[in-house]
């Protein structure tokens, strides 16, 4: 969805504002957050109109050199690919209203493991697919979600690959749908060609009627699928859908304190199967966070840890990582949209302060 901004600012601002040089008045990224916000390591050079989105690739080879896409969101739109010092290395344009987009590893293409970046177009209806790191598209342009409803016009993203069997799936979410089976899940194998093809699974999901369903997230190793009902609250579900009963909700939490919309779900990962739930409280700059594996005997039951103010502004996406990339990022690296055309890094030892742990580095968690 696009980022919400401020209504009118006081008048002194706009006067101060005026007497500004042009370069600094118009520079990205200058809000002021919050005195007490966490402060990125790195903020990414600027897309073209406006960023919504990022997912993480993690090089298998040489984590120095992993990659973070972003969404750019027009109508005249792209995918920006990232260094982890925030430089462009890389444009895919010519998508319409790009939204959301994820990442997955190993998807069988050609007969060889095959790294994607999966974003919604949403202008078009539909899933563009693109093999990592170069950027490659790898589908035919009729991945048509919804059956092209354009009031269901395709906004968020999620990917999982089943662990048992390696199938690969991505859910995603409209700008609008019925109140039981708003998300679609869709499985996606190669086409006989080395091309995508998608089967829809199964159609699930309540939704609150207030306002959209964007922000989705996968937790692929303890099986479930979370998603903001914005406004109300987070909703969780199995992820596989041939899991007993797996249309029913499992979870519904975050349901208070937050300013208005509930947005960017990202999940980080211990390997002992803990770890966190961080969602974007947007119009409060801050993200709360949950426990991932829920409270002890209740998997299900998810209370607030932790407010976090950043200085992000209305961050509508987000992901992280528990994998250590480089020395600015010692325990994980979380990236977060925000107003000015840009994207945060932030390490996670700066969002989880002396108050949550730390994944001890080791493997590599893609």
């Amino acid at each position: 969805m696009h980022a919400r901004r401020r209504t009118g600012p006081p008048i002194l601002f706009l006067l101060l504002a005026a007497l500004l040089p042009p370069c600094a008045a118009g520079k990205p990224g200058l809000a002021q957050p919050a005195a007490n916000a966490i402060q990125p390591r790195v903020i990414t050079q600027p897309t073209k109109y406006d960023t919504d989105d990022p997912a993480i690739w993690i090089n298998p080879v040489d984590r120095a050199k992993s990659l973070i896409v972003g969404t750019d969101k027009n109508s005249d739109g792209a995918l920006y690919v990232y260094d982890l010092d925030g430089r462009t290395v890389k444009v895919v344009s010519g998508l319409e209203r790009p939204n959301n987009v994820d990442i997955a590893y190993g998807l069988t293409l050609a007969g060889r493991p095959t790294d994607i970046a999966v974003t919604t177009e949403r202008e078009r209806q539909r899933l563009r697919i693109y093999r990592l790191p170069d950027m490659q598209c790898v589908d035919r342009g009729d991945l048509v979600v919804f059956d092209g409803d354009r009031e269901r016009a395709p906004m968020g993203i999620a990917l999982y690959r089943r662990p048992r069997d390696g199938a690969m799936f991505a859910f995603v979410g409209g700008k609008s749908g019925p109140p039981v089976g708003y998300l679609a899940q869709y499985r996606l194998e190669d086409d006989g060609t080395g091309y995508v093809k998608m089967t829809l699974v199964r159609q699930f999901g309540r939704y609150s009627g207030r306002k959209e369903i964007e922000a989705i997230a996968v937790d692929a190793e303890l099986g479930y699928v979370y998603y903001s009902d914005e406004t109300f609250g987070v909703r969780k579900y199995a992820a596989d859908p041939d899991a007993p009963h797996a249309n029913e909700e499992l979870a519904l939490f975050a349901t208070s304190g937050f300013a208005s919309d509930h947005e960017g779900i990202s999940i980080y990962k211990i390997n002992d199967g803990t770890g966190y739930i961080l969602v974007s409280d947007q119009q409060a700059d801050q993200f709360r966070i949950f426990p991932r594996e829920g409270r002890p005997g209740h998997p299900h039951e998810h209370p607030l840890l932790k407010t976090v103010p950043v200085a992000a502004v209305e961050s509508d996406g987000s992901e992280v990582t528990s994998a250590v990339l480089d020395p600015r990022f010692p325990n994980g690296l979380f990236v977060v949209m925000s107003n000015g055309r840009v994207f945060h890094y932030y390490s996670w030892d700066d969002i989880a302060g002396a108050d949550l742990k730390k994944a001890p580095d080791g493997v590599v968690r893609r």
